[in-house]
């Protein structure tokens, strides 16, 4: 048995936030919505196609009942999908490298659900950007496993990932892109403040996101406490999901709604860390 001491933690942690992605997205799937049908029922890109293909006027496919629930299937074939990828992740140590090269598809899908989020929202690039860590983590998995000699040109993505991502979610904190409602609620909700109060808040929290994206491409001695700082946010603000939103009157429903929230956000709080671990605890204990 592997020691503690001799655990790649780097590894273990960029693993579980793989695993930890696809295992939210599939419940997503599975028991909620995607934005697919941003796509599907967008009639200046789908109607040439459709009128062309087939036999469906525009006006018969978007109010059939039938294509309704065929669009939902195949959502919830994307959901068992994940969650076979969810399991190469898991077992991503016992496999060969062709199974493992699912984790690019896994990548390529969480890309794509991320583009069809951003035309939902009138392609505000930001809304697409804000995902680079999840969809970028079954990459970096796959090239920790299959290319260890890349392991430290690995830290240039990483960060550009955990940069990208933040400084999106400060976009939005600060009201760059309209702030959503859920952000104001959740901290009204948490630290018990004021509207005006929450609005301060996120203003002060979108600055320090866009701060600590600078700061990670600094030296080891000032990144470190800018890693430390996205840990922290990146955790709190998916365990905020739950926490804002759960009612002990309803304590499964609650869980239902919103635990996949939490679980796949919990990447933005571990792959930091990961790095954190490599950059510093690790290469502490080498010394």
């Amino acid at each position: 048995m592997q020691s503690n001491k001799n655990k790649d933690y780097f590894f273990l942690l960029i693993q579980l936030a793989t695993i930890l992605v696809f295992l939210g997205r599939a419940w997503q799937h599975w028991f909620w919505d995607a934005p697919f049908r941003a796509l599907l029922w967008d009639e200046n890109w789908m109607r040439g196609i459709l009128e062309s293909l087939t036999t469906f006027s525009w006006q018969e496919y978007i109010t059939s009942n039938a294509v309704d629930d065929m669009i939902q299937r195949v959502i919830q074939g994307f959901g068992c999908i994940y969650f076979l990828l969810a399991l190469v992740a898991w077992r991503i140590k016992k496999i060969g490298k062709g199974l493992g090269r699912t984790l690019w598809l896994g990548s390529f899908l969480l890309a794509l659900l991320a583009a069809l989020y951003c035309k939902e929202k009138f392609f505000s690039l930001g809304q697409f950007l804000e995902y680079t860590i999840q969809f970028s983590s079954p990459i970096f998995l796959y090239l920790l496993r299959f290319q260890p000699e890349k392991r430290t040109q690995l830290f240039l993505g990483l960060k550009i990932a955990i940069a990208l991502t933040f400084t999106c979610h400060g976009l939005y904190a600060i009201n760059y892109y309209p702030r959503p409602g859920n952000f104001v609620q959740m901290t009204i909700d948490i630290l018990g403040v004021s509207e005006s109060i929450a609005f301060s808040f996120l203003n002060l929290a979108g600055i320090l996101d866009f701060a600590m994206a600078i700061l990670i491409f600094f030296p080891v001695r000032i990144a470190k406490w800018a890693l430390l700082y996205a840990t922290f946010w990146g955790l709190a603000t998916a365990v905020a999901r739950v926490w804002a939103n759960f009612y002990w009157d309803f304590p499964m429903a609650s869980l239902h709604q919103w635990l996949h929230e939490m679980v796949m956000r919990l990447s933005h709080g571990l792959i930091p860390l990961a790095l954190w671990w490599e950059l510093v605890w690790a290469k502490r204990k080498r010394s």
